[in-house]
């Protein structure tokens, strides 16, 4: 499943594309947590990672791993530096109003396991 098909299914609503085309984009497996230290050491090149946090250390994570996308859960809001910030390292952000959990269960039911 692509990350086009992702946002579709999941009614996720784009927030930075990261200048990059969804559908030739493959999520290597998903990662839920909102402690970055645990992103760093548990996730994996090209996750799906799913947060509450909305702040900019969460571009730095993401540009360090070489994720696929950020989604941000529960209407939680990056501030326009996040948002800046994001677009010059080319990450994806998502979001969505419902909860972590919920989003995580989804995903599993898409397909997107652990990476």
């Amino acid at each position: 499943m692509n990350l086009a098909q992702i946002i579709e299914k999941l009614n996720l609503k784009v927030l930075t594309d990261g200048g990059k085309d969804f559908s030739q984009m493959t999520p290597s497996g998903g990662y839920a947590s909102d402690l970055l230290s645990c992103v760093i050491a548990g996730a994996k090149q090209q996750n799906i990672w799913v947060t509450l946090q909305a702040h900019s250390n969460i571009v730095a994570v993401a540009a360090l791993l070489d994720l696929c996308a950020i989604v941000i859960t529960e209407n939680a809001i990056p501030d326009d530096e996040t948002t800046q910030k994001a677009r010059e390292e080319n990450i994806i952000i998502l979001l969505t109003p419902e909860p972590t959990f919920s989003i995580v269960g989804k995903l599993w039911e898409l397909g997107i396991k652990n990476g």
